[in-house]
């Protein structure tokens, strides 16, 4: 019987593939800065200093531009408590802190550069995001759950896997909101962000992977448990459930993406169900994500796009 890992173990065993992935990560990144992004001269005061609030009609946004925008800027800013849970996860030594730190730090410029556009432009209501900013920060990050307890509780092996897949899922959600906001700079915008994300998800499928050959059996465990469990970070912001719905009723983030876009490909990458590694208990993880699988594409993703279609279809027939 093969003996489990500490978290400790696994991590100074990853730790020179994580140094490997963050020089890789630093030579493929490129500086950007948010204020070259922001059109600061469409930008008036507010009431308080002599100019007007805030009106709807001075929002060039439609409804989906203005749900995904606020969803993603919301997602980013609750980036303290991201940041403890994967500093609690991984280490804040070497390789690991070098890398907790500057992905820190590159994913607080998207909350930067998001609420600089949509202040600037008037794009959303600034009190309303201001008051769900509040209440979404303060009531932190939860991690998802099974059974056994938060997936958040269970260490390095759990992060990664949901690191790896949300990045690549937060990644699309950037790319597809620029489809819908009409706006040439704030197309430049996300797909500064989704370039970024991407970047990221490299760095978290690469160590995920790599534990994968160092202790199958485990990784697979937290795999099968990430994505039976998956939901975005931003699932307990206010109105995330309605902004959501309106999100993959539109297609920029749905089931369908969420699987062909982001769980095959990654899965794929690791070649999840070639391996031949596995002893009893990997397999049984393996086989019951390969169920979790199934139902999503055979019973899922064709039931949400029959209540999609149908309710895009009532929607034109009210115009």
């Amino acid at each position: 019987m093969t003996r489990e890992l500490t978290q400790r173990e696994i991590l100074c065993e990853l730790e020179p593939v994580a140094e490997v992935a963050l020089n890789s990560h630093l030579a493929r990144s490129k500086e950007w800065h948010p204020h070259d992004y922001v059109p600061w001269d469409e930008g008036q005061n507010f009431a308080l200093l002599g100019g007007s609030d805030w009106e709807p009609g001075q929002s060039n946004l439609g409804a989906v531009a203005k749900a995904a925008l606020v969803t993603n800027l919301l997602t980013e800013d609750n980036l303290p408590s991201y940041h403890r849970e994967i500093s609690q996860s991984f280490s804040r030594d070497g390789a690991w802190g070098t890398w907790v730190g500057r992905w820190t730090a590159e994913e607080q410029r998207h909350s930067v550069v998001l609420r600089d556009y949509l202040v600037v432009t008037r794009g959303v209501d600034p009190v309303a995001l201001e008051r769900a900013r509040m209440t979404h920060m303060t009531n932190g990050f939860n991690p998802p759950t099974t059974d056994s307890g938060d997936l958040g509780e269970q260490g390095f092996l759990h992060s990664v896997a949901y690191v790896s897949f949300q990045e690549l899922a937060t990644r699309i959600s950037h790319r597809n909101t620029a489809r819908f906001c009409g706006d040439p700079v704030a197309d430049r915008i996300m797909q500064q962000l989704a370039a970024d994300e991407n970047l990221h998800m490299i760095f978290y499928r690469t160590l995920c992977g790599a534990a994968l050959d160092l202790a199958p059996d485990q990784a697979i465990v937290a795999i099968a448990n990430i994505v039976e469990n998956f939901r975005m970070p931003g699932a307990g912001m206010p109105d995330f459930r309605r902004n959501g719905v309106l999100m993959a009723k539109h297609g920029v983030y749905d089931l369908r993406q969420h699987l062909e876009d982001v769980l095959e490909p990654v899965m794929r990458k690791w070649n999840v169900f070639g391996r031949d590694d596995f002893t009893a208990s990997g397999e049984c993880a393996r086989e019951r994500l390969d169920r979790f699988l199934a139902n999503l594409r055979e019973v899922q993703i064709p039931r949400f796009e029959e209540q999609r279609d149908r309710a895009l279809a009532r929607e034109r027939a009210r115009q």
